[in-house]
């Protein structure tokens, strides 16, 4: 039996549905207004790229929150990022993974989320469902991975990358 909490060409048939509660208004504080807009603008940004997440999301058989979690950390929904290493792009495909996965046009949102979506993907099969060192090796490689002995590699970014992208995931946009 396979429990997930989203659908897949595995598993196509929703067997239990817990109702949506909405979640109560909160009070902005003074202090928590720069906090409060700045989330504003997140969600902002990442409802622009709502439907096409969504989209790929179904295409590869993947959580549409984990690709709004990576998506979020890697480039703040900046879908012509470029980082100092090289990557581009909503996901942060580095060149050589952006042709591993087929994607042409690195800049091209549709291409950039579908090879982040479909390396992801890969990355979770090759760690065996391991959620925590497949987000390592999307942010370290996945040679790092195995180097470490198949642990999160001891690097700054990648120890600090892991954990910035599971927070995501336990708190996504109200999108």
């Amino acid at each position: 039996m396979v429990l997930s909490n989203f659908q897949t060409n595995e598993t196509p048939d929703l067997v239990i549905a817990a109702p949506v509660v909405p979640a109560p208004p909160l009070a902005v504080t003074a202090a928590a207004a720069p906090l409060a807009s700045t989330q504003s603008a997140d969600a902002q940004r990442a409802a622009q790229f709502k439907p096409l997440i969504q989209k790929v999301a179904q295409e590869t058989s993947m959580s549409p929150l984990l690709l709004h979690a990576v998506i979020a950390v890697e480039s703040g929904y900046d879908a012509k990022a470029v980082s100092r290493k090289g990557a581009q792009g909503l996901m942060q495909l580095m060149p050589k993974t952006a042709q591993r996965f087929g994607v042409r046009n690195v800049l091209d949102p549709v291409e950039n989320v579908r090879g982040g979506a479909l390396y992801l993907k890969w990355l979770l099969d090759y760690f065996n469902g391991d959620l925590k060192l497949a987000l390592a090796g999307y942010n370290a490689g996945e040679q790092e991975v195995v180097r470490a002995g198949y642990k999160i590699p001891a690097n700054k970014e990648t120890r600090d990358y892991v954990p910035k992208v599971l927070a995501h995931l336990k708190r996504p946009l109200a999108i």
